[in-house]
């Protein structure tokens, strides 16, 4: 009875230790989903969904395998996103992965997987965060003839518009400067330092 009785408390020992590591390992995680997926904009919080995994990198991959220009690669992937249908989403963001198997998204949506998409191929881009909207800009590289770009500081961005079906790189701008709210980079969780701001 007693050497029942000591296996019993060394199990119960162990459990606990298990236990209270299992809990300091969610803590841990929790912390760094809230830092990494969180960002308060004017008392607002918004949330994102972007991924950098192994299914966004193929997904990527395969919508540029036949491009030979940057242009190309770019306008694939936002093809890709305009021609999911549009449905508003009642809760947080979802991930890229969940707007293709369900195949419906509103622009929060839309605008994760575009932009997973472009950081998967080494793109500079950023949400937009304007008033009920979010969208993204992208940097290809070089100035586009014929399309107009918002310089932030000094560097051209083409508007992407995932909600627009069949949409193409450079989007026109349809607010004042007065309502952007933020440029944020969604991997660092960061809002841009905007030190000068065109739109030509």
């Amino acid at each position: 009875m007693l050497f029942k009785s000591k296996i019993i408390y060394y199990i119960s020992i162990v459990l606990s230790v298990l236990s209270i590591i299992f809990i300091l390992t969610m803590i841990y995680k929790s912390f760094f989903i809230v830092k990494n997926q969180f960002i308060d904009i004017e008392g607002l919080t918004y949330v994102n969904q972007v991924r950098s995994d192994d299914y966004t990198k193929r997904l990527a991959s395969n919508l540029s395998k036949d491009c030979q220009t940057r242009v190309c690669e770019v306008q694939s992937m936002l093809n890709l996103v305009t021609n999911i249908p549009y449905k508003i989403n009642e809760s947080v963001a979802r991930s890229g992965k969940n707007v293709i198997e369900q195949n419906f998204g509103d622009c929060d949506d839309k605008s994760n997987l575009l932009i997973s998409l472009l950081n998967a191929k080494g793109y500079e881009a950023y949400f937009v965060l304007v008033p009920k909207h979010i969208f993204v800009i992208v940097n290809i590289g070089f100035i586009l003839p014929n399309k107009k770009a918002l310089y932030i500081n000094k560097k051209p961005f083409y508007i992407l518009e995932g909600t627009a079906k069949d949409s193409q790189i450079g989007f026109p701008l349809k607010y004042k400067f007065e309502e952007i709210k933020a440029f944020i980079d969604p991997f660092k969780n960061k809002k841009l330092v905007v030190d000068s701001l065109e739109y030509k």
